[in-house]
């Protein structure tokens, strides 16, 4: 049985700490079915942002006429495009692969895990087409084992859908043809975004959500916009529910019900598509893993529980990333990878600070958020200051004429800053501003409100916003506010 300083559990994100060992002269293992980066690199937020780019770049055709251009979008080479991002990311893959495979102090096992006790993890056949080549039950053995196997598509309880061929995020990604009509299952973000990716492109799309608006987890103010945007491009069906599927003329039927907290005379509908794409959340994968033999037990939702170090109840077995259930972003995992390096790795029992971290929806228009939304600081009857400010305050926001586009401000009454959010173009980048005051700053209104911003440029709608909720009066600002003569 080889011995190691640090086992790693998944190539994503949980990689990092197994190249930081190394950096160290520690000698560390990798358990990695698939390509490496994790969901995110292959089938998730790096290809579908390679889709939503030519989305966005077909809205933006579209709408030139307001603009006073004349262009229309004539052909889309549907096959060539998911070709192009296929290779892209895979190349990336490799890459990653490659650099673990020529570091001397890694081994990188193509094989999936499972634990044998609490150190100890044996190479199994992960069951996937995409390798397994190391699976010969061989065991292994760590020091530290760091649990980041990511997770999966949730298969929510639709009668008939075990027996029907459906996509899921990870493979509608990509597709050789377009979809002409297309049943989306799942109003939040991963349905949200591909609703708007394939609605853009010509399919026709519908979304069906259980709750009365899309992306319900945001502010509300912001699942406004987004529902209201989508219906450009999408059928909506929000407060609905999938309750049963079948194959219906060489596609599918979805048949969909109104919601019990849905009284409007609405009835059951049936819905018929080329295809079905099921978008209704995802899963740990912490059920692979055999985790009963080390005694540590996964919570309700089958995530593995962390302490604020990120170590589990079992002393020397950590997890992060998707597996332990806070945040799926990859920007967290990574995070988290840093921070389990330096307790693992320096033992400096650096505890997860997510204050300030910050998330985006990348549909049109685009949505970044941080913090607390309204309705959670009123439910917690916390008191607050609100401001919301329309794009169209800030010159480059009137420019680029985005009607719909606004920054919500939330705040303390001694002007700690609570929440933001920002729906609009660029607002997956204007939200680091905000993000960055309350990681490295004070966290005030003042940070941002009393920082010189350049003109003109977007960032000025967060300082109007951030003006405003501070009570600085606008007249006593510069002139440039004054935009009636643009």
């Amino acid at each position: 049985m080889e011995d190691y300083d640090i086992v790693v559990l998944g190539g994503g994100s949980g990689s990092q700490v197994a190249t930081a060992a190394a950096e160290k002269g520690l000698e560390a293992a990798v358990l990695e079915p698939g390509p490496l980066g994790g969901a995110c690199i292959t089938r998730g937020c790096v290809p579908s942002k390679g889709l939503i780019h030519r989305a966005d770049v077909i809205t933006e055709i579209r709408r030139a006429d307001r603009l006073g251009i004349d262009a229309d979008v004539t052909d889309v080479a549907y096959g060539e495009i998911t070709d192009a991002i296929h290779e892209t990311v895979f190349e990336k893959a490799g890459n990653q692969r490659e650099s673990l495979e020529a570091n001397d102090r890694i081994t990188l096992y193509d094989a999936a895990g499972r634990f044998v006790d609490e150190r100890t993890v044996e190479l199994v056949d992960p069951e996937s087409e995409d390798g397994g080549a190391d699976a010969d039950g061989r065991r292994i053995r760590g020091e530290d084992v760091i649990v980041a196997v990511g997770s999966r598509p949730t298969e929510p309880p639709i009668d008939g859908l075990v027996d029907l061929e459906y996509l899921t995020s990870d493979d509608a990604l990509y597709l050789e043809e377009r979809p002409d009509r297309l049943v989306i299952v799942g109003g939040g973000y991963i349905g949200a975004e591909l609703g708007y990716f394939f609605g853009a492109l010509g399919t026709e799309v519908s979304i069906v959500g259980r709750s009365d608006q899309l992306v319900p987890r945001e502010d509300d103010d912001v699942s406004a916009v987004v529902t209201d945007s989508l219906e450009r491009y999408c059928d909506l069906y929000t407060g609905f529910e999938a309750t049963a599927v079948s194959s219906r003329n060489g596609g599918v039927s979805v048949t969909v019900e109104p919601t019990e907290n849905r009284d409007n005379g609405d009835t059951t509908e049936e819905l018929e598509a080329d295809g079905l794409l099921v978008a209704a959340g995802r899963r740990p994968n912490a059920d692979t893993l055999d985790l009963e033999e080390t005694g540590l037990e996964t919570a309700d939702d089958g995530s593995v529980p962390v302490d604020e170090t990120l170590e589990t109840d079992v002393d020397g077995i950590w997890a992060l990333g998707d597996v332990t259930g806070q945040f799926p972003f990859k920007h967290i995992a990574d995070y988290e990878a840093e921070i389990v390096s330096a307790n693992v790795l320096d033992d400096q029992q650096r505890a997860v600070e997510y204050t300030g971290v910050p998330h985006a929806i990348f549909t049109s228009p685009q949505v970044a958020s941080m913090g607390h939304t309204e309705s959670e600081l009123a439910a917690a009857d916390r008191e607050y200051d609100a401001a919301t400010v329309p794009y169209g305050t800030a010159p480059m926001g009137m420019v680029l004429e985005a009607d719909d586009g606004f920054v919500k401000v939330l705040a303390a009454p001694d002007g700690e800053i609570l929440g933001c959010h920002i729906v609009g173009p660029q607002a997956s980048t204007l939200i680091h501003e905000v993000a960055v005051a309350v990681q490295r700053g004070d966290g005030t209104v003042a940070d941002i409100a009393e920082t010189v911003h350049v003109h003109p440029a977007l960032n000025e709608v967060v300082l109007a916003a951030f003006d405003e909720v501070a009570s600085r009066p606008y007249s006593t600002t510069p002139d440039w506010r004054d935009v009636s003569g643009l």
